[in-house]
Parts: C-alpha cells; sequence; structure tokens
C-alpha cells in the first residue's frame, strides 16, 4: 500500500494529512499560525515561522501515522487563495505574508471601479476585482513599500511558497493564479496588458512560470526532508487553491454537481466547460481539472465568524466544555436547536471580515430585545452565515438548472443542526462529504494523479470520495427563516 500527503494552508492553521489510495484519512495533524494585525484592516503572518509551523504539522502527521516515510509515494498542496506571499533572488521573504482576509487595498478597487478599468479587466479575467487579490496589493506594495517589491523574485500563493520551500523550485499554478487577476482567462496565459491596466507592469517579471495541478514541480530536497521526514526524492506536485480543493474531494468532477464550502469564507461554486461572460457572477478561473472553469461565488462571511463569536463571547463556556473533556461546539449545536427560528426575530450581519460587495462592510445584530440571550443570537449568526450562501447560490443558479442535491463541506458540515439550516434555506437536499480534512485530501489527489496511482481527477473521485448524508429540507421552517430575513431588507424576494 501506497500512501499521499496533502499540506493545507488556511487562514489559521497548517494542516498536513496522510490518505491510503482509497482516501481512507489515515492521521492529520495541525498546528496553528499566528496572524498578525499590525494595523485595522491588515492580516499577516511571519513567513519564517509559516514554514517552521508547515514542517512541524508534516512532522506530527508521519510520527501519529506510524507508516513508514518511504511508502508516501507523493505529497501536494492546497492553500487559502489571494494573498500575497514574496521572496526574494535567495529565497528568503520580503517582509511578511498577506491572508484574503486583509483589506488594506480596498481604495485600489473603488478607483479602478470608478476610472472604468474594472471594465475592462473584466474582459479578460472575468472576474471583479478584491482587496484582497494579489493585483490590489502589488499596487499598494507599488505605492507604499516600493523598496520591498523591487527585492522581490517572486510572487507566490501561500501553497507555492510552501512548496518552493519543499522543492527549491520556484512555480506558479494556474487555479490560484488564474482566480487573482493575473490570467487572461482567454488566453490563459500572463498578459502584459493586463498588468498595465492595474499600473504593474514591472510585476511581470516576477511571476513565476505556470503548472497545472497534477504537475511535478520537483521533489523533496535533502534540507526540507530532515525538517519534514519526508523521504528526499519524492514527487512534489503544483497543488491548487483550496476552493478547488475542497471541491474536488467533495466530488465535484462533473457539470451537474454544485458544492458549498462553509470555513473562514463562503464558498460556493460548479464547474463548467466555459466561464460565465454576462456579469451575473463574480469569479471564474481555471479548475483543477484541465479544460474546465470553476465558476464561484464567495465572500468572507461563513463560519469564521461564529469563531469570533465563541472568542468573545463564549469564553467561560469553552472552558468549561473543555475542562469536562468535550468541546465547545457541543454547547453552541445543542444552544441553536433549542431555538426555533419563528422564536427570535435576530438577524446577524456576517460582515466582520467584510463582504465581495464592500472590503469595509462591518458586521452587526439587528433586532436584539431584553427577551433576547446568547442563545438567540448565536442562532443568528448560524442563519446569517447560511443566507450569506444562499444569496451566493442563487447568482449562480441564474447561469444553470438547480442540483438535485448540493455538496457542502467545511466546520458547518460537522453540525447536524447547522446542516439542517442550509437545506431548509436553499430547499435543496444537503449531501454531506465524509469527515475528512477536505483541502489535505484534494491536494492527496492530485499528488496521486502526479505519482501514477490515479488515472486523472474522475478516477480519483470514485475511490476516495463518500457521501455520509442527506438532509433533505422542512419547507415551512425554510419559509419561517426565509420571512425573517426579507423582513431587514437582507434577503431579495427574487
Amino acid at each position: 500500500m501506497k500512501y499521499l500527503m496533502g499540506i493545507d494552508n488556511g487562514g489559521t492553521f497548517a494542516k498536513a494529512a496522510i490518505f491510503d489510495e482509497n482516501g481512507k484519512q489515515i492521521c492529520s495533524a495541525g498546528v496553528p499560525v499566528e496572524n498578525l494585525t499590525p494595523q485595522p484592516g491588515y492580516t499577516e503572518r511571519d513567513m519564517d515561522v509559516l514554514w517552521e509551523v508547515n514542517a512541524r504539522a508534516v512532522r506530527h502527521a508521519i510520527e501519529k501515522s506510524k507508516i513508514s516515510p518511504e511508502d508516501i509515494a507523493g505529497v501536494s498542496f492546497s492553500g487559502h487563495g489571494k494573498g500575497l506571499y514574496m521572496v526574494d533572488r535567495e529565497g528568503r521573504p520580503v517582509g511578511n505574508g498577506i491572508l484574503s482576509t486583509d483589506t488594506r487595498a480596498w481604495a485600489y478597487v473603488k478607483q479602478w471601479e470608478e476610472d472604468g478599468r474594472k471594465e475592462k479587466v473584466y474582459e479578460k479575467t472575468f472576474q471583479t476585482i478584491l482587496a484582497c487579490q494579489p493585483v490590489s496589493l502589488l499596487a499598494w506594495f507599488r505605492d507604499h513599500r516600493p523598496e520591498e517589491l523591487e527585492r522581490a523574485a517572486y510572487i507566490f500563493a501561500v501553497k507555492d511558497y510552501i512548496r518552493f520551500k519543499l522543492t527549491g523550485e520556484a512555480f506558479g499554478e494556474y487555479t490560484d493564479f488564474s482566480g487573482a487577476n493575473l490570467v487572461n482567462l482567454t488566453t490563459q496565459a500572463y498578459d502584459r496588458q493586463l498588468l498595465e491596466l492595474f499600473g504593474l507592469e514591472a510585476v511581470y517579471d516576477k511571476l513565476p512560470p505556470l503548472r497545472y495541478s497534477a504537475d511535478i514541480c520537483g521533489y523533496v530536497t535533502e534540507e526540507a526532508g530532515r525538517q519534514t521526514l519526508l523521504p528526499p526524492g519524492i514527487p512534489v506536485a503544483a497543488g491548487m487553491f483550496d476552493v478547488n480543493a475542497c471541491g474536488i474531494a467533495s466530488g465535484l468532477s462533473d457539470e451537474e454537481q454544485m458544492c458549498m464550502i462553509a470555513g473562514t469564507w463562503s464558498i460556493n461554486e460548479f464547474i463548467r466547460k466555459t466561464p460565465v461572460t454576462n456579469r451575473t457572477v463574480d469569479l471564474n478561473s481555471m479548475f483543477c481539472i484541465p479544460g474546465y472553469y470553476l465558476v464561484e461565488e464567495s465572500s468572507p462571511t461563513s463560519a469564521g465568524n461564529m469563531e469570533w463569536f465563541i472568542r468573545n463571547l463564549m469564553g467561560s463556556e469553552k472552558e468549561g466544555a473543555e475542562a469536562a473533556g468535550g468541546s465547545v461546539y457541543d454547547i453552541t449545536n445543542q444552544w441553536v436547536a433549542s431555538v426555533e427560528p419563528w422564536d427570535s426575530q435576530v438577524i446577524f450581519l456576517p460582515f466582520l471580515n467584510g463582504s465581495n460587495e464592500d472590503p469595509l462592510a462591518k458586521g452587526t445584530f439587528v433586532g436584539l430585545t431584553a427577551y433576547h440571550s446568547k442563545k438567540h443570537m448565536l442562532r443568528a449568526v448560524y442563519e446569517g452565515i447560511v443566507f450569506s450562501h444562499v444569496t451566493h447560490v442563487k447568482k449562480l443558479l441564474k447561469n444553470r438548472k438547480p442540483p438535485k442535491s448540493i455538496r457542502l463541506s467545511g466546520g458547518a458540515a460537522n453540525s447536524d443542526v447547522w446542516v439542517q439550516i442550509f437545506a431548509d434555506a436553499l430547499q435543496l437536499p444537503v449531501d454531506v462529504v465524509e469527515n475528512k480534512e477536505q483541502g489535505a485530501q484534494g491536494a492527496a489527489m492530485a499528488a496521486g494523479i502526479a505519482a501514477g496511482i490515479y488515472r486523472d481527477y474522475g478516477d480519483a473521485v470514485r475511490r476516495t470520495v463518500n457521501i455520509t448524508k442527506t438532509v433533505m429540507p422542512r419547507r415551512n421552517t425554510g419559509k419561517s427563516m426565509k420571512r425573517n430575513m426579507r423582513r431587514t431588507g437582507l434577503l431579495s424576494t427574487d
């Protein structure tokens, strides 16, 4: 039996997981990454520390697995999209890495919208411009820290940086760069005219060569092997944007399927042979399966909002649950289940990290009275996050017929009550994907193709993806929740 490793870097953790050829998760290890917020709107991380955290996660996974490292046939990566990670010619970080929740460059997006460049960019990339995308951040560096931009030799997404540390080889990868307004989707290549629209002509030579997700981009070096326990010389595949990784690990391999990922970001997606160019959706990019485009609606409005609620309003409950050997999530699910949707008029706007429409949007509770408790507030958080997904799904459905069911992964998929709210609000059956590290599994599938274990992604999906249950919608409950949202104008009536 051969094994595959996926390394996933999200907004708060670096995770490494080992899978067998049939997709069984042998073990996983996660190490938290400290995020730095030097001022409002900034979200950064020390890139040297990030690599050390990744190496530690890989070591821990190998040690926990009890398998021989020599039986690992390949490794690949998943990572948060957008953001910016730059290295110099010696491979050293140029300042801190920047995450996808950073909004410092919001003024550039507004400027490009007002002066008409947004429309010209769309003609080449078929996507809107976000403050957290590399183009916006690079413009900010050009104007505020030009010396750092000058020092940069390569511009990476987070997973590209970790792969670079593992192999010493510098590559970009299509799923990330095509979703970052850096690639002309018609030519599927870098475009000097596109960069000129952003005033970033000087950046062209800093863009690394592009590879597909399952392409081999080097091999584990001796030094990286000592740091991670991975055998030197094993193949390293390019990997993919975590939206692709969670999608393919949910079985998103044909045009019928739709899936949602409820993590830090609200991700909602399907794939097709051509991009959607009628401006009804915000993001088109290249999918990990060559020949397919990912049609995506997303915003930083998902389960990360609940983590904020727990951190700031449920500290004592969390401590008590952990002291008793349980989890605070058991409490949150019990609380939400105890409040019927018609028993509370509280509304939560899940914009603690802004939104895709306005990076400066703010979160808030609406409708609180002396009657309401933290239980009602938490129910509103669950519902507010769900209805952000619903808003995105409705936009996607303007371009395709509704699926027979929609697949859900991410933290919310572990909560039965939350999955039921999704089904009720969408009025669609919700398939729950087997509880694994989805990002890491998607990466491992790419590693398996690179290593010759799977013929292609279709073969990998057939062998590794399992649906554990399907939750059916309740019509009356869904209507009640939607009435509450419409009273505030937060959900359209179309």
